[in-house]
């Protein structure tokens, strides 16, 4: 098992890192929707969605 491990520490490194990334990236959405912060910029005017995701006040 110790064999095993020395030999791949470098791919399980590497994983946890981008684990702890994606973890964190989520985290901060997470937060932010909570806020009522959106990852949309809000200018529809250049989106080809144009309005149909926010309502005219």
């Amino acid at each position: 098992m110790l064999t095993w491990l020395s030999e791949n520490i470098g791919t399980i490194l590497i994983t946890l890192v981008l684990i702890a990334v994606v973890v964190l990236i989520i985290g901060i959405l997470r937060r932010d929707r909570k806020k009522g912060k959106s990852s949309c910029g809000g200018n529809c005017g250049n989106c080809p969605m144009g309005g149909s995701c926010h309502h005219r006040q």
